[in-house]
């Protein structure tokens, strides 16, 4: 089975197309994200979206892609309800699992675990509380998306329980963990690579891959916006 495209497009956002051949977006924060490229902003095809918190630099697009692609959208329950209720999704489209459950969907195995942030919509709706998302992929291929969060002791039983091997964590400071808390995380995951994202987008986000790799020896991925690498 092929192994995972994993593409970085700015902020949060990502996307990756599983070894089963599902298009995948994380946060779609595409358009209004001044660092997704240009040819990155209109995806020509979406399977699955997940949505780890309603702020719109990570709902983003959701709404418009969804309904343009027939996506499945998987995201914390009142965030879910949100979107189908007031936003007009098909309720048999979206995914509403709360933290430690678990939802299928087509093979891939979404498992929600906790973050430590906060949630609303942009109309100030409340969103429910933020979360994580562990990926269990059709080749066994594991990939934690730890969401807006800063570090918390718990973490430990995210690799007790999901054995990520990948951690793609946010390292901007200031509405996230910054570089030294990412480093802790790293320790309390016992991950083999780290993806840092949230950081370079607005003059806030100040932690950098570089300050992170200064104080962990995990291998620290540093991707450009648009880039792509395997996992």
């Amino acid at each position: 089975m092929a192994d995972t495209q994993l593409t970085w497009l700015g902020h949060a956002t990502f996307r990756f197309d599983s070894p089963g051949g599902k298009r995948i977006y994380v946060d779609p924060f595409l358009n209004g994200n001044p660092k997704t490229p240009d040819n990155e902003k209109e995806p020509e095809r979406v399977d699955i979206i997940a949505i780890t918190h309603g702020h719109g630099d990570h709902l983003g697009d959701t709404v418009a892609l969804a309904k343009k692609h027939g996506a499945v959208v998987v995201a914390p329950v009142e965030l879910a309800d949100w979107l189908v209720m007031k936003q007009g999704l098909d309720s048999d489209k979206v995914r509403d699992p709360n933290k430690g459950g678990t939802v299928d969907v087509d093979g891939i195995k979404i498992s929600l675990t906790d973050a430590n942030h906060s949630s609303s919509t942009d109309d100030g709706t409340y969103a429910g509380e933020p979360c994580g998302f562990v990926f269990l992929l059709e080749n066994g291929t594991k990939l934690y998306f730890a969401g807006d969060t800063n570090v918390f002791g718990d973490m430990q039983l995210i690799a007790r329980l999901y054995e990520p091997e990948v951690a793609i964590l946010p390292i901007g400071d200031h509405y996230t963990m910054g570089p030294k808390e990412a480093a802790l995380a790293l320790e309390l995951l016992g991950v083999e690579r780290c993806i840092p994202c949230h950081w370079g987008t607005f003059p806030a986000l100040t932690g950098t891959p570089e300050k992170l790799r200064e104080l962990t020896d995990v291998e620290v991925v540093d991707m450009a916006p648009g880039d792509t690498i395997t996992v």
